[in-house]
């Protein structure tokens, strides 16, 4: 099951307005990284980790050459170089956002986006809730409290009797 993690800008007052902002980077393998891997990274708008890219294989490339090293390891460690791409792409993404600022949220764990999302938001919402106007707990024994007016106390729940005995059991030492 893939793992995701959440990322969101840092907002002084982080609500709900600000969640659709919210960035979702899937951990694993991304195939597009590794086939289209400057194009992936453009589209992502990864643009430090694109230069770097373009500067890495640009480098790599022209040394092996000049080095005289044949056509066929060149690609295969063009082909080695594209798949750490794919393998590092969700970790490029996320470092970028950490340079944005951004912040992580959560890590959720989802079949897809869509069931991460909604996992997420479940979660998300119930801590943001904040009680308002909660009373507290009362005690469902008695009869409510009456008003709060000056001078006149709460009343009193009736005391429970000693000698009953709540469910289906005799009292103790009656006849059967």
């Amino acid at each position: 099951m893939p793992v995701y993690t959440v990322h969101a800008p840092v907002i002084s007052n982080m609500d709900f307005r600000a969640t659709d902002r919210f960035a979702f980077v899937r951990d694993g393998f991304h195939l597009w990284a590794a086939v289209f891997g400057v194009i992936w990274l453009a589209w992502n708008r990864l643009w430090l980790a694109l230069i770097g890219w373009i500067v890495l294989m640009i480098v790599i490339d022209v040394a092996m050459v000049r080095l005289g090293v044949d056509g066929g390891t060149v690609f295969l460690v063009d082909a080695l170089l594209a798949l750490l791409l794919g393998f590092e792409a969700a970790s490029l993404k996320r470092w970028t956002l950490s340079r944005r600022k951004w912040r992580q949220l959560d890590i959720v764990v989802a079949d897809d986006e869509e069931a991460a999302e909604r996992r997420f938001f479940d979660r998300w919402a119930a801590r943001q809730r904040v009680p308002s106007n909660d009373q507290p707990a009362v005690d469902r024994g008695g009869p409510p409290p009456t008003r709060d007016v000056p001078g006149q106390p709460f009343s009193r729940p009736p005391s429970p009797p000693r000698d009953d005995i709540i469910g289906l059991f005799p009292e103790p030492g009656a006849p059967r």
